[in-house]
């Protein structure tokens, strides 16, 4: 059993910017995005979310990349419609894929007592994959909302282009049990307001 989202749980959105949007930039000419629900979801845990309550965290990208989308300076790089930082939220900007890295997230998180981390975002096998990594190494009891994060295609080595939904699944696959549950929107909802009985916490293997 999983037990009910509380003042110690953070909802942590990570790069939910307009850039993301640029499937030319990151998927290449074939550029495209699995899951289109994305946006709706986190949305819709934000809301809820806000509306208990709830202490919310951020990253935005702040790239240092030539011709990234993902810059604070660009109208690209600032937060999607329905997403915005509001005061007393945790804000931090970053250059690289973790949120902890070159941050004060983890000390933020700290002096607010939080010790679990609800994530949703982009991209899932990125900047969402490495942040929740280092968040479960860190000790925060991580939950991933698998449907409430999205990735684009990917290109091999070999030039194979990856379709994302195999990309973002493989992503969640990789983390999933060892660096955090997976769940969906609807159990995360549901888990502001009650436990989640049919729910277990997936411990790590090693």
């Amino acid at each position: 059993m999983i037990p009910q989202f509380d003042d110690s749980t953070a909802l942590l959105l990570i790069d939910v910017q307009k850039g993301v949007d640029d499937t030319s930039y990151y998927g290449g000419p074939t550029g495209r995005v699995n899951n289109p629900e994305a946006k709706a979801n986190i949305r819709k845990t934000l809301q809820s979310w806000r509306a208990k309550g709830g202490k919310v965290a951020f990253t935005q990208h702040d790239s240092i990349e030539d011709g990234s989308p993902l810059k604070l300076s660009l109208e690209s790089g600032q937060q999607l419609d329905g997403m915005d930082i509001r005061p007393g939220d945790i804000a931090v900007s970053k250059s690289v894929n973790s949120g902890f890295i070159g941050t004060s997230l983890e000390l933020d998180l700290r002096r607010a007592g939080i010790q679990r981390l609800c994530v949703v975002g982009f991209f899932t096998n990125v900047c969402v994959e490495t942040t929740v990594r280092m968040a479960g190494n860190m000790g925060f009891d991580t939950y991933l909302v698998h449907d409430a994060c999205s990735t684009m295609n990917s290109i091999g080595l070999d030039g194979t282009d990856y379709d994302p939904e195999l990309v973002h699944n493989m992503a969640i696959a990789g983390l999933h049990g060892e660096f955090c549950t997976a769940i969906t929107t609807q159990d995360a909802l549901g888990l502001l307001k009650a436990d989640a009985t049919h729910l277990d916490r997936v411990q790590g293997n090693e």
